[in-house]
């Protein structure tokens, strides 16, 4: 057992949601008791005290939608790629990227991505993972890495018809491989979904072998509208709009993640909710692609669950919550709007997503939830209370002020140094994977 306190306190936890000078005492995987320094120590005088050293204790921080196998591009340029729309962002960049991806790439690109996540307090989140170099094996590989770091994480495989009948077939046996795994030998640190590229990349055919693979079991985690391309290939191709074809094949429901929904029209909105289905906003890498603000504010009225991801853009949730309340005040043209909503997207709808899959209390310190917890060192130089801490963490706190993480009551990094790991061999192994990567992208060497 240990005591993290002496720190300010924010809960999340509408019973006690913030302390002066508070903490958490853990035992296992839980938190046992939230309270003042003072009445910590007193009450578990033999627990080991870790010292907060005045930082800001909060949850652990959820990432609602990234892919880990982008993690090796960081840097690269792709000889020839000069993409002017968005289906050649995906086509000279990311499919580039997953075609050459073997489970090695996997597994440092994952490395990385957990590396990241440690540092900037991420202890839970949601992959969507590509890597058509290396099919089988792949989601295995990525939760191995995400076991060996200690993140919670819900995978899935991005299938598309893009590369091809075998390829797709193989996406498909990873998801239901990786689900049969997760059924067999079930915790509340990995989690399966049913991962589909996005509908234009995706044959009606495609569709019900995932259906037929999944079984209803778990939902889905698909791009949708997230760029114009396709709304234009649903109509054309099939004469409906991409969220009346996944109602068509059964993909909608309440354990359903739809990415990005864009370019979604108010009938689609209704279909969502009715069916219960949830959504995540990727704000910075919609902003970086130019493919638009998506609706979040009309999804939100609507009384649709609506996360925040990041989309590998960045592993700094905290970012991407600032340009979600820019760009919803830059689209809508108005400076007083959005403020509760994109809090909200991430500090009660990124944990009500992530407790349909793990099973257990997340993003909120109180008696009974996961012991995830982290240690933010923020110094304020202006009042600081319960009753603006939200203006602090969107106008002050960054992920890299990151000091201490914490992940079902195991500490994975303290006072920013990771625990049991060598961070510089991991560095080198995943700068070796990288290079080849490179290499074969751009018939070089690096």
């Amino acid at each position: 057992m240990y005591i993290l306190a002496n720190g300010r306190l924010i809960t999340r936890d509408p019973a006690l949601p913030y302390l002066s000078d508070g903490g958490v005492a853990v035992e296992g995987t839980k938190i046992t008791a939230v309270g003042t320094t003072a009445e910590l120590r007193e009450r578990y005088p033999a627990a080991e005290f870790l010292d907060a050293r005045g930082g800001v204790i909060l949850p652990g921080l959820i990432n609602a939608h990234t892919h880990s196998y982008s993690a090796l591009a960081r840097g690269l340029a792709i000889q020839g790629a000069d993409p002017q729309n968005f289906f050649e962002v995906l086509d000279t960049k990311w499919w580039a990227i997953d075609s050459k991806l073997t489970l090695a790439g996997t597994r440092a690109s994952a490395d990385a991505l957990y590396i990241d996540c440690i540092k900037q307090g991420v202890t839970t989140i949601f992959d969507h993972h590509a890597s058509y170099g290396e099919v089988p094996g792949s989601l295995f590989a990525v939760a191995e890495s995400g076991k060996r770091f200690g993140i919670r994480s819900c995978l899935c495989y991005e299938v598309s018809d893009r590369h091809g009948e075998e390829k797709a077939e193989e996406a498909i046996a990873e998801n239901r491989d990786f689900l049969d795994a997760c059924e067999k030998d079930p915790d509340s640190m990995t989690a399966a979904m049913f991962g589909g590229h996005a509908l234009f990349t995706l044959s009606d055919r495609t569709f019900e072998k995932m259906a037929e693979a999944n079984n209803g079991r778990t939902g889905f985690h698909i791009h949708v509208a997230e760029g114009m391309n396709d709304v234009y290939d649903s109509i054309r191709n099939y004469g409906r709009r991409p969220v009346q074809r996944l109602q068509d094949h059964g993909i909608l429901g309440p354990m359903t993640l739809l990415g990005h929904c864009i370019h979604i029209n108010t009938a689609e909105m209704d279909i969502i909710r009715e069916t219960g289905t949830m959504c995540v906003n990727n704000p910075q890498s919609n902003m970086g692609n130019g493919v638009g603000c998506s609706p979040v504010l009309q999804l939100l009225k609507r009384g649709i669950t609506v996360g925040l991801g990041t989309d590998a853009y960045t592993n700094d949730v905290l970012e991407s919550a600032k340009t979600a309340l820019a760009i919803q005040r830059h689209n809508a043209s108005l400076p007083n709007i959005a403020w509760g909503e994109v809090t909200d997207m991430l500090f009660k709808h990124n944990p009500a997503i992530a407790e349909k899959y793990f099973g257990v209390p997340l993003g909120r310190l109180a008696p009974g939830a996961a012991a995830d917890v982290i240690v933010m060192d923020y110094k304020p130089y202006t009042p600081f209370s319960g009753e603006n801490i939200d203006g602090h963490m969107l106008f002050g706190m960054t992920g890299r002020q990151c000091q201490t993480t914490i992940c079902n009551g195991k500490v994975l990094m303290r006072d920013r140094e990771l625990a049991g790991i060598d961070e510089e061999a991991e560095n080198a192994h995943i700068l070796e994977e990288a290079k080849k990567l490179w290499g074969g992208l751009n018939h070089c060497q690096y």
